[in-house]
């Protein structure tokens, strides 16, 4: 028989081989020898193989790289080594370093004193360490399992390294304690990779693995750093309640499914620039006590910071469809960089300045653009800020038309820069039964379409509350809009404190705990005037009552003719006395279309614009004329005011 020179072939190993079956161009066996024989186990003869097995006993090392073995030579060798009084067998250091084991690897409940080596082995099944203890270190560096890796339960009192290793299916680590660290990086795990409960002492290191289905750590508590960076993971990654001792890293992760994070507590820092997650981010009750940045990362579907502690300065810059941030505490001033997001800020505590920003443009890493997995929503939304004390908030194009604003603590010191939108009156032409009702275009709050919806007389055009959402009284949103109406005026802003001082007063005139008399006033002051804001309505108003008072003057307040002063004088000697009569003005009679005449009507106009401008016209009037000048001198000052003090408050900066 040839062989191929250990020189110069590269498959040739580092030990003694068996060479059974080589040719020119193949090494043959490359399983180390059984000593003091030339074969390796699997191909010694019957006789020299129970001799060897004979010889073993528990504690033994183990040295049998490279060697084929199959499920009941395996079984043999553990046989050899099992302590009768426990029934387990135990190992001293074990190597199976390139080792081909055909079918399964059962090594479960086993006791192994020093080192586990199956580095670059090859499994032809499933590999089962469950509940088996290593004294050392265990290293699959690039081994090779097709089945299953069941290390549930195991103990490894030094590191665990799984570098390059491929495993078809599972790989479950559920209650493994690892004294020293936990490598898997650039492995590829087919299916699903458990770690519930795992206690890990070193470093856990996932960069750059592959996971086909799930990855779980649930309960986990991992006392080194953590990495998974550029992991890419296939299905759900759950962390629910894991404890990270120090800093944990997922950059440029991608996660098929839903990544959970519910009470975990970072440690150190947490970094997750350049993560892509298909569905939800789950970061509820999660203990932030050092991390400095959480982002750039995409979410496809809804960040959920519910109940999350930041303990100190944080940037949040995040793409997703939704970003919860329910009772989320910030111990320390915080900046929150959106895209496409709807925020919900419900009961947040805000002990520092927390800015929220709409990101104009596409995040980046490391100066690569992030995809942002078919998010298509434009804009930032707010969906409520109840329960959140704004003096501490800054909106920056953020858009704010479903809003919920009612319950804000201070919102009267709110802050708002950029471009924000808030709720408005239904544009068109709307229909109350038969009268047809064109709304006053301003800005509204979304609690008020909330309420306008539910009465079924108004027209429509109002947007409903959603589901389990109780619309609240005008009594409750007068207040509110107060405080806006406020927050407008502080930061100069009159057109839009204007927009809300309407929205107030027409919340006073609909609450039902406003005595009459006043709920009048307020309706005759918004028909009047739209509360002093509407130019137009007063305007309107002005020319209607002047155009009456015309007619009025015309028909009945100007007299037939006017009265000739007519002068007698008495001559006594050389003095004159004169006396001057002026006759009562004539009331005008004759039919009504010879009164509407040219000259009275210049007459009747003159009166009219001098009683305008609060100025007696000095024109002789019957009594209906001088009454009608009165009321008009009174009337109509006060419209052409209301107008002016309308057009003021739309161009006061």
């Amino acid at each position: 028989m040839t062989f191929t020179s250990p020189d110069t072939n590269p498959d040739t190993p580092p030990w003694p081989y068996c060479r059974y079956g080589g040719t020119v161009d193949d090494v043959g066996c490359r399983g180390i020898v059984v000593e003091p024989h030339a074969a390796c186990l699997a191909h010694l003869c019957d006789a020299d193989r129970s001799a060897y097995l004979a010889d073993l006993h528990p504690g033994a090392d183990l040295d049998h790289r490279g060697t084929p073995l199959s499920e009941e030579l395996l079984r043999e060798l553990l046989c050899a080594v099992t302590d009768t009084h426990s029934a387990k067998a135990h190992l001293g250091h074990v190597r199976f370093g390139l080792a081909e084991f055909i079918g399964n690897a059962n090594f479960g409940g086993t006791e192994i004193g020093g080192d586990a080596d199956f580095a670059e082995a090859h499994i032809g099944g499933d590999v089962d360490f469950t509940r088996t203890m290593i004294g050392g270190n265990a290293t699959f560096v690039g081994a090779h399992i097709r089945g299953d890796a069941q290390f549930s339960g195991v103990e490894i009192r030094g590191n665990a390294q799984f570098d390059g290793a491929k495993i078809g299916g599972h790989a479950q680590f559920a209650r493994a304690v690892i004294g020293g660290y936990a490598w898997f990086v650039r492995a590829e795990i087919g299916r699903d990779a458990q770690f519930p409960r795992a206690q890990i002492g070193g470093d856990t290191w996932f960069a750059s693995a592959s996971v086909g289905g799930n990855i779980q750590f649930g309960g986990a508590t991992l006392g080194g750093d953590t990495a998974f960076r550029g992991a890419a993971i296939v299905g759900d990654a759950q962390f629910v309640g894991a404890a990270f001792a120090s800093d944990a890293t997922f950059r440029k992760a991608t996660i098929g499914g839903h990544a959970g994070f519910g009470g975990v507590t970072f440690g150190g820092d947490a970094r997750f620039g350049g993560v892509m997650i298909a569905g939800d981010a789950t970061f509820c009750r999660v203990v932030f006590e050092h991390v400095a940045t959480v982002g750039p990362l995409v979410c496809a579907g809804a960040l959920d910071l519910t109940e999350a502690v930041f303990g100190t300065a944080v940037t949040i810059e995040a793409a997703a469809s939704t970003v919860s941030c329910r009772r989320t505490r910030w111990a320390s001033t915080a900046v929150l960089r959106l895209r496409h997001a709807t925020v919900d800020l419900s009961d947040a505590v805000l002990e520092y300045p927390v800015s929220i920003t709409a990101q104009a443009k596409s995040f980046t890493q490391d100066g690569q653009e992030i995809p942002e997995l078919g998010l298509m929503e434009p804009r930032v939304r707010a969906a409520s800020l109840r329960g959140v004390d704004a003096a501490h908030l800054v909106l920056t194009d953020v858009d704010l038309t479903d809003c919920l604003f009612a319950g804000t603590v201070h919102l009267d010191q709110l802050r708002l820069d950029g471009l924000y939108a808030f709720a408005t009156t239904p544009t068109g032409l709307r229909w109350r039964g038969l009268v047809p009702v064109r709304w006053t275009p301003r800005r509204t709050l979304a609690e008020e379409h909330h309420w306008r919806a539910t009465c079924p007389t108004r027209a429509g055009g109002w947007i409903p509350a959603p589901d389990g959402e109780v619309p609240l009284q005008p009594a409750a949103l007068a207040p509110v809009y107060r405080q806006l109406r406020k927050a407008f005026e502080d930061g100069k802003h009159e057109p839009g404190a204007a927009d809300f001082y309407y929205g107030e007063m027409e919340m006073r005139r609909h609450a039902h705990d406003i005595p009459r008399s006043e709920r009048a006033l307020l309706t005759t002051y918004w028909a009047l005037s739209g509360y002093g804001l509407r130019a137009s309505r007063s305007l309107g108003w002005l020319m209607g009552g002047m155009a009456a008072t015309v007619l009025v003057m015309m028909l009945w307040g100007l007299p037939k003719d006017d009265p000739k002063l007519r002068s007698t004088g008495t001559l006594t000697g050389r003095s004159l006395t004169l006396t001057t009569d002026r006759p009562e003005p004539v009331n005008p009679d004759g039919p009504y279309h010879e009164r509407l005449s040219t000259k009275r009507f210049e007459k009747s106009l003159r009166v009219v614009i001098n009683s305008v401008v609060f100025r007696s016209s000095g024109q002789d009037l019957t009594t209906v004329g001088t009454y009608t000048e009165m009321a008009s001198r009174l009337a109509e000052p006060a419209l052409l005011g209301l107008a002016v003090l309308a057009v003021r408050g739309r161009v006061k900066r």
